[in-house]
């Protein structure tokens, strides 16, 4: 029985299923791999196809199986579109060798021309490396990259620190304060060092494939082996990633193998005249969301091409793992649209896309065979079961799922303006809703809910006061609730919600404004596309609050080592009077939701007898607090029968974090006056409290 039936019991009746999505891995492995031989040496597309600078001359291949002929023209031959044509070889590969070492050069500029079922197009190498686009007539070219010159990489030494993941969602064009397109340079010089002071140890770096749409947040891919222009040249990301190593920070590639843009002209829909050299022919192939291609993962060229990115990515630019983007598209032929995930049903039925899932298993082996350290991410909103276990357990290998139903729960409570109304029980059984050993990465919010047409949660909180009441004079009841209960959801998140943490840059601090790419409908300004880092550093304004929180609640998070703990303990929920305390490993986290009482006498179990210190409170002056807790060392006793209590205090919209002695206290009872017993709600039911708690 595979592990994965014996942690799902529920499972046990599509047993069948999980026999089949192993039979079809290794069915898989056996199509694409010799006896005895690896998907390392299998994934090697990009070694042998695009252009290489050889002994005595370059040499060119292309895979186009439909296509009748192909020519390669550019700067060397004066675009002569004919001059220099590709020799067909066996299984649709086409060839040229152009002799002499300076017959191509580091810059020179290409194209293929593509006989087809068709017509005669120009095209962009499939394997292009560097691309870029002309100003003035906006068509892209292919900028030849030679092989033979190599990046002076120093991080031989690099190796992340062995802590949680503390990710940084980032953007490197908006990444800059100025109104334009910021450079990989810049935010290797100015930006990765504000994200090592914020304490973050990876980072999620989106836009990095090349996509002709500056709008599409990078998300519509034409060149899947090219570094985006928009930032600057491919040595460049080396750069930033070399620098990062060096921070001791680990790089992640938000990569897109789920959907790839419709353009011919700069991408590779129907590079040889066939949609299906890359796509499902008719609607299948049709995204009907997003407007883009979808891959055929049975196809093997089409297996070959993407495992072959993953290597590229990871060799050639270092990267240290992946965030798979758009994973419920991809198990799904339905892509997921417009189904509640409500029954095992849903995850396995003829709707389920098994070469997809196959293709998967398929990467995250590869990705450990080249790199065992390496990070992958699944973005998958369905919960699909096994997602984060290991394939041998009858799962699809991913480290971590992205908690995608958190950020949902954030903005539902943020939308409902009074806290009282907010429900206790359903925070918890959000925060409960995880698969027994699959890790999580937990947010708040990430770049979907920073883009135009939705919002922060910080500004769903403040509204309009986050642009004239955020001073440090400035006395506003609706910007100090917004300031104290992002701190608050922040810290739930990070505790509670999953063995890793992720933000979009900007939202440490409660950036302002909205995501609002240059397009025509806003006269193609970068007004929107941009960070104010200045806003954190400006001492007369309240922005600096959140920062310096958000610094302060990493440290403390990565100091207690609480995520290597699977998930939290709940010790009391209240919800009369908006209180929620976990434990998890060694710390206690206490939060009073409710917007204007301070209780001084909560009685929380605890399951040792030992005292606690508060390490960390959100109503601290130094973030915007009032300085509200009147100690920071908690005693605990011993209560009616053989249950520890400790007492605590928590101010209104505040959190605690509570470190817990090392060693254990005398065994003393609580005064008789203090042990009037009082029933309260937890996951259980059968918590006790000592008294009933007495309210300032």
């Amino acid at each position: 029985m595979f592990k994965i039936l014996e942690l799902n019991p529920a499972l046990q009746p599509y047993e069948s299923y999980i026999k089949q999505r192993m039979d079809l891995y290794e069915k898989a492995k056996k199509t694409f791999l010799p006896k005895n031989g690896t998907l390392l040496d299998f994934a090697n597309a990009h070694q042998y196809f695009g252009f290489h600078h050889v002994e005595n001359g370059w040499i060119y291949r292309e895979w186009a199986p439909g296509a009748y002929r192909l020519f390669l023209m550019g700067d060397f031959n004066g675009w002569n579109k004919t001059s220099h044509p590709l020799k067909k070889l066996k299984e649709g590969v086409w060839e040229i060798f152009l002799e002499g070492d300076k017959a191509l050069w580091d810059g020179c500029k290409v194209k293929a021309i593509v006989d087809s079922p068709i017509g005669r197009n120009e095209r962009l190498p499939l394997y292009t490396r560097y691309a870029v686009q002309d100003k003035k007539t906006l068509v892209w070219t292919t900028v030849i990259i030679d092989d033979q010159k190599t990046f002076k990489w120093t991080d031989e030494a690099f190796q992340a620190a062995d802590e949680p993941l503390m990710i940084y969602e980032a953007h490197v064009g908006m990444a800059q304060e100025e109104p334009c397109v910021g450079t990989y340079r810049d935010f290797a010089d100015i930006i990765l060092p504000k994200i090592k002071k914020a304490g973050y140890n990876t980072i999620q770096l989106m836009a990095i494939m090349e996509h002709p749409y500056y709008a599409s947040f990078g998300y519509q891919i034409s060149n899947f082996y090219a570094p985006s222009s928009w930032f600057g040249k491919p040595d460049d990301l080396k750069r930033l990633i070399n620098k990062a190593h060096k921070l001791g920070i680990r790089v992640l590639l938000d990569i897109v193998h789920s959907h790839a843009v419709k353009n011919h002209a700069e991408g590779i829909n129907m590079f040889d005249g066939t949609v299906y050299q890359f796509f499902h022919d008719g609607m299948k192939g049709e995204h009907p969301a997003w407007g883009t291609k979808c891959f055929n993962y049975a196809a093997p060229g089409v297996v070959h091409f993407l495992l072959s990115n993953l290597k590229f990515w990871m060799e050639e630019y270092h990267f240290d793992g992946f965030r798979f983007d758009g994973i419920t598209s991809m198990i799904y032929h339905n892509h997921g649209l417009g189904v509640s995930f409500d029954s095992n049903d849903k995850y396995f039925s003829e709707n389920t896309h098994t070469e997809a899932i196959t293709y998967l298993q398929l990467a995250n082996t590869l990705i450990r065979e080249i790199n065992p350290k390496a990070i992958t991410i699944a973005e998958d909103m369905s919960g699909m079961p096994g997602m984060c276990l290991p394939i041998k357990d009858g799962g699809v290998g991913f480290d971590y799922r992205l908690s995608m139903g958190l950020p949902d729960l954030w903005i539902h409570m943020a939308h409902t303006q009074s806290n009282l109304d907010w429900q206790m029980q359903k925070i918890w059984r959000e925060f409960s809703l995880r698969r027994p050993e699959e890790k999580t990465v937990a947010y708040m919010e990430c770049h979907d809910q920073a883009l135009v047409g939705d919002q922060t949660i910080i500004f769903r909180l403040a509204g309009a006061s986050m642009y004239n009441e955020m001073g440090i004079v400035d006395q506003s009841p609706v910007a100090t609730r917004a300031i104290a209960l992002h701190k608050l959801f922040r810290l739930f998140t990070i505790s509670a919600g999953g063995e890793g943490y992720l933000n979009f840059m900007g939202n440490e601090f409660g950036h302002p404004e909205w995501i609002d790419f240059p397009r025509e409908g806003n006269d193609w300004s970068f007004q929107h596309c941009r960070r104010q880092w200045s806003l954190q550093d400006n001492k007369e304004l309240k922005y600096r609050y959140l920062s310096e929180f958000d610094r302060d609640m990493l440290k403390a998070i990565k100091q207690s080592h609480v995520l290597n703990q699977p998930a939290p303990k709940l010790l009391l929920l209240d919800e009369e009077r908006k209180i929620i305390v976990y434990y998890r490993k060694g710390h206690i986290f206490a939060y009073n939701f409710h917007p204007d009482k301070t209780y001084s006498n909560v009685f929380v179990p605890v399951p040792s007898l030992k005292n606690y210190s508060c390490v960390l409170s959100s109503d601290d002056k130094r973030y915007g607090g009032e300085n509200r807790l009147q100690t920071k060392k908690f005693i605990t006793r011993k209560g009616v029968g053989q249950m520890n209590l400790v007492k605590i205090q928590i101010p209104a919209q505040s959190a605690l974090i509570l470190k817990e002695d090392i060693e254990e206290v005398a065994a003393v009872k609580t005064e008789k006056t203090e042990t009037a017993p009082k029933k309260t709600k937890t996951a259980s039911k059968k918590v006790k409290t000592a008294e009933k708690a007495k309210k300032d």
